[in-house]
């Protein structure tokens, strides 16, 4: 990169970030016909996507699967050429460890809030199941402008379906604490169901019947070889059509000016009309500290949590495993791991490339678990074979292990994260040309990151045609921006 970077016409936009909502962004703006330019500090793209391999076996060592409900991961996979390699899981049959078993996940639930009581036996006391029933006779709990998802449930259905159902499923999304996570920002829609009926469980009901009138087609999807090669199919229609790369780049700071933008990477200037922050909060924070300081103040705030993929290969003679995707451990049970997914059963394609070698994952860490990721690599493969033994039985040496570790990986939604979000947005919107986007703000999501992209590239559509017409007549533009 040069020592100064002078727009390539108007409509250059700097998208900072090479995760998959930089890179959507970037599709997203070569589709508007713009100058793109994609600047990344690590050596790859694809953020927390990314794609490795085991005992001669292709396998994610990130997220692994996409929610087919919402339609922007599956539809940018197909728009960059993924068509032929999306697939949905094998089996779609869980079971949660709790009170010593393997147990069904219960159907009829909402991210672990249920419709009836009857879905839980087995997983809570008698005494829970009983709690669950006091639902319908309950004067209406508020919910006001937001409220914890743990607060709301276990005063409606106790603390039981909260400690075994609602925790480990919101673990698993966020490694987060369900009496903290927000029900606005995390479960929106039972959050507005909430709001509109008196009865928890009548609201969960409402949802499930709208979710299975609407659904035509598996809930998750991934992708052969694993969902780790989006960001690369991405990345790679990004350059064919013309736009930049650029990785192992330092971004040091943004400053707004009469015409755009400067972006100082590495002593270098680079200008563009518009910029793209797809960072994660605290990098963003960084960059806007001196642009838009009241913005970085508040994604200051933004907590994340750490945690640790431990993915182990066995000869398919050595091992046994129960039927079904894998497993959720609830936190109150007081294991290590969090959950395992049987890979080999979960996706097809990964026992299809040997099926000798059965693949198994299991996560370990939630926010606050600060001792168990200072262990060793050995020590959590270790801690990890203990809690499947303890689980599935199998006490077979695994041929070969890794573990990926995700330092401050996932963003946390406190109560009140919605108002935090659009308190950023309203400060970053002062000035022209400067949007923001990522797992910080709507959702951790594979599709909701994509979607936050989209609505920053829409967000920008205004702004870059302001930017056409001003830079067209400069005195004009002088003005304009005097005028500020």
């Amino acid at each position: 990169m040069s020592a100064t970077q002078t727009r390539s016409g108007a409509g250059h936009v700097v998208v900072i970030g090479g995760g998959i909502a930089g890179l959507a962004a970037a599709h997203r703006l070569l589709d508007r016909e713009r100058h793109v330019t994609v600047l990344e500090a690590a050596d790859r793209v694809g953020g927390k996507l990314l794609q490795g391999e085991i005992a001669g076996v292709r396998v994610d060592l990130g997220a692994e699967s996409m929610l087919a409900r919402r339609p922007e991961a599956v539809a940018l996979a197909r728009e960059v050429g993924l068509a032929d390699r999306l697939q949905p899981p094998a089996t779609s049959t869980a079971s949660i460890w709790t009170r010593g078993s393997l147990r069904p996940m219960p159907k009829g639930h909402v991210m672990g809030v249920p419709g009836a009581a009857s879905a839980l036996s087995g997983v809570l006391s008698d005494e829970g199941l009983h709690r669950i029933g006091r639902d319908a006779e309950l004067p209406r709990t508020e919910v006001g402008d937001d409220v914890a998802v743990g607060e709301y449930v276990a005063a409606r259905l106790g603390r039981e379906v909260v400690d075994r159902l609602v925790e480990p499923l919101l673990g698993g999304v966020y490694a987060g604490d369900a009496y903290r996570i927000s029900m606005r920002s995390a479960v929106p829609q039972l959050f507005h169901a909430a709001r509109a009926h008196a009865s928890l469980t009548e609201a969960v009901r409402e949802i499930q019947a709208k979710a299975g009138a609407a659904q035509t087609g598996p809930v998750f999807m991934g992708i052969e070889g694993g969902v780790g090669g989006l960001p690369l199919a991405v990345a790679e229609s990004v350059r064919a059509r013309g736009g930049e790369i650029h990785l192992k780049t330092t971004v040091d700071g943004l400053n707004r000016t009469p015409g755009g933008w400067e972006v100082l990477v590495e002593g270098h200037i680079v200008e563009a009309d518009a910029v793209v922050v797809a960072a994660p909060a605290g990098e963003a924070a960084r960059l806007l500290r001196t642009a838009c300081a009241d913005a970085a103040a508040e994604l200051d705030t933004v907590e994340y949590a750490s945690m640790a993929l431990v993915t182990l290969a066995y000869r398919r003679a050595d091992i046994a495993l129960p039927e079904g995707s894998g497993f959720l451990v609830p936190p109150v049970d007081g294991r290590t791991i969090k959950a395992s997914t049987f890979a080999s059963q979960k996706w097809g394609w990964i026992a299809d490339e040997d099926p000798d070698v059965v693949v198994l994952r299991t996560s370990v860490g939630r926010c606050g678990e600060t001792e168990i990721l200072q262990r060793e690599d050995p020590d959590l493969v270790t801690l990890s074979r203990h809690d499947l033994r303890e689980a599935t039985g199998v006490d077979a040496l695994p041929v070969q292990t890794r573990v990926t570790r995700w330092t401050d990986g996932l963003p946390q939604y406190p109560v009140g994260h919605h108002a935090r979000v659009a308190r950023i947005r309203e400060h970053v919107a002062k000035l022209p040309g400067l949007v923001v986007c990522g797992a910080a703000y709507d959702g951790v999501g594979i599709p909701a990151c994509i979607a936050s992209a989209y609505a920053a590239v829409d967000q920008l559509g205004g702004d870059l045609r302001g930017v056409e017409e001003l830079t067209a007549n400069p005195v004009q533009s002088l003005h304009g921006e005097a005028g500020e």
